[in-house]
């Protein structure tokens, strides 16, 4: 199982379709969570050269520089970064190395006709079938990338109204639950 964190194409509060920028905290966050639950690669997917070199002067610096020295553990997560300019060369990427073409899950805050409910991930998880978690970033994932993905995992409700977790927060709540360990 690999994650990707798309920054394009993705929508506004407005649903026009835009590229959003890369945060370290996602970079950061979202590799730990990675690297616990045994998910990688984790692509980074962007078209913007500014934002790749953005992500690459945080590995150096965590990967390859006095970071790696100064939080091994950091090293470790962050190394599972593969920066990527489109989904389409993710998914190559990510079938060269394992043999398959993954299966793509999408899930956004406002998904409508999910097929898979988080017991259907798991069990596809379990399978033989490489998977790649597809996360988007600012407002969500633009319709054509949901539209194009072989599922569509169930929201994730909390106990309210309010349903705008944070895309770090989604995936470590995703991945827990894939792994069922409770």
């Amino acid at each position: 199982m690999a994650l990707a964190l798309i920054h394009h194409p993705v929508v506004d509060k407005n649903g026009q379709t835009i590229t959003a920028a890369v945060t370290a905290l996602d970079l950061h966050d979202i590799a730990r969570a990675a690297k616990t639950y045994g998910a990688e690669p984790f692509y980074v997917i962007t078209p913007l050269l500014d934002q790749h070199d953005l992500v690459d002067a945080i590995l150096d610096h965590w990967v390859r520089g006095l970071g790696a020295q100064y939080n091994p553990d950091r090293k470790e997560a962050l190394a599972l970064i593969r920066t990527m300019p489109s989904l389409p060369e993710a998914v190559a990427d990510y079938a060269k190395a394992c043999g398959a073409r993954p299966l793509t899950v999408v899930t956004s805050a406002r998904m409508d006709g999910s097929d898979l409910c988080f017991a259907a991930l798991r069990d596809l998880a379990r399978g033989e079938r490489p998977l790649l978690l597809l996360f988007g970033t600012a407002w969500g994932l633009a319709p054509e990338v949901i539209e194009q993905a072989d599922h569509r995992l169930a929201s994730i409700e909390g106990c309210g109204d309010y349903n705008h977790l944070s895309v770090r927060s989604a995936v470590s709540i995703i991945l827990d639950r894939i792994s069922n360990r409770l």
